[in-house]
């Protein structure tokens, strides 16, 4: 029987069925062309007690993050992102030891390096850890639980702040990570946690950011929940745009927290009016899903059928949920191109789309240049402008399809 991994209930109800896919950042290499390959369902429930959004726990953290393809400093927009949240916690709180869990390669952490603040990473992959510490960023190759935080706390002390940016979503056992934050950072600290914001993924369609990797999606009320259950109390919120849309939760241990401010009181509201404290806000989802599906795939064999040739710019994970629920092959996507050179020469996983270097873009001048990290909008509007040199085009296919001038 499934229960909530946050409340223990039984009472799960449909969000959206998207199929069976791979796990969206194992790429093929083309030696692994010929082999099976799993796939896995992805059906998004949410639980009618605590409304926690959540996928089943079918593949474990360990199977994805121990080699991982992403790696953050990649993407210019989220290095800068990073940089203005490192000055502005480091100026507000003065921390004098400063933790962040899955901290990737370094990309924040490396500014908090710059201003001469001890800190260190938590990361599991072993490959990005490893980049961290290239260029100088202390980094520990762990997963967090209570005792991996009660261990760096006798080690290293415990941190003013700690940082979690998406990878709030990314464990299953919410609990024991949210009992790992509390025992990292001190009694009057500070815990600052970035995560996708479940009111704008309903409002603006943005399901291809389902996928395994994402065992839970939260609103407000739910990470308040979560946070709750390790002894911590939220007390702000800031709305940020990353992602498509995301939520900047901060919390303290309870002996040290006021209690909410007004802004979690403000977007607690906006969440109830958008009917995602009940059940029923959550029951047109999965046409609008259909929609998006539905109207890609017109173009796409439109512009087949008229002779364009369309290839892709990305390989993010949103992109690969988005190509398997759609169904889309190399015959109606060419290829994609990335910046991380991790992948090139690799297919994504399931649709088996190649994945080449950004050159080829220019090398090939298609009609129509898919934007699959959609959420880079503005950044890729500008680093692709050269597509118009030729008449091409670029295609976002979310929130809903829109071909740009």
């Amino acid at each position: 029987m499934r229960r909530c991994r946050l409340c223990g209930s039984d009472r799960l109800a449909s969000v959206v069925d998207l199929g069976a896919t791979p796990p969206c950042e194992l790429f093929l290499t083309e030696e692994q062309l010929d082999e099976p390959e799993p796939t896995y369902p992805l059906h998004l429930r949410v639980c009618t007690d605590c409304r926690l959004a959540q996928l089943p726990p079918l593949i474990r953290p360990e199977d994805t993050f121990t080699e991982y393809a992403y790696f953050s400093s990649y993407s210019a927009s989220w290095v800068e992102h990073a940089r203005r949240f490192a000055d502005s916690a480091l100026d507000r709180l003065a921390p004098g030891f400063v933790v962040e869990v899955a901290s990737n390669d370094g990309y924040l952490l490396r500014h908090v390096v710059e201003r001469g603040v001890r800190c260190l990473g938590v990361e599991p992959s072993a490959n990005v850890g490893q980049a961290a510490r290239d260029r100088g960023v202390p980094t520990l190759t762990a997963f967090l639980d209570p005792e991996t935080g009660a261990a760096i706390r006798a080690e290293h002390g415990p941190a003013d702040l700690v940082v979690a940016n998406n990878v709030y979503a990314h464990v299953p056992d919410i609990v024991g990570f949210t009992q790992g934050l509390r025992a990292l950072v001190a009694d009057d600290g500070w815990v600052s946690i970035e995560v996708q914001h479940l009111l704008t993924l309903m409002e603006l369609n943005q399901y291809d950011t389902i996928y395994h990797e994402h065992f839970q999606y939260y609103t407000v009320a739910s990470a308040q929940r979560a946070l709750a259950t390790g002894g911590l109390t939220l007390v702000d919120v800031e709305l940020l745009p990353t992602h498509g849309g995301s939520i900047r939760l901060w919390a303290r241990p309870a002996e040290a927290a006021a209690g909410p401010g007004p802004r979690v009181a403000d977007v607690l509201d906006r969440e109830k009016a958008a009917g995602l404290a009940e059940t029923g806000g959550y029951a047109e989802f999965g046409e609008r899903v259909a929609k998006v599906r539905r109207d890609l795939l017109r173009f796409l064999i439109d512009a087949a059928e008229s002779g364009k040739t369309v290839v892709g710019y990305g390989a993010p994970g949103k992109g690969n949920t988005l190509l398997n629920h759609c169904g889309i092959r190399p015959d109606l996507l060419a290829y994609t191109v990335d910046r991380n050179p991790y992948k090139h020469g690799r297919f994504t996983p399931g649709t088996r789309i190649p994945v080449l270097p950004p050159s080829k873009i220019a090398e090939d001048r298609p009609d129509y240049v898919l934007v699959l990290p959609w959420n880079l909008r503005t950044e890729l509007l500008e680093q692709l402008s050269y597509v118009r040199e030729w008449g091409g085009r670029l295609v976002f296919p979310i929130p809903s399809l829109e071909v740009a001038p």
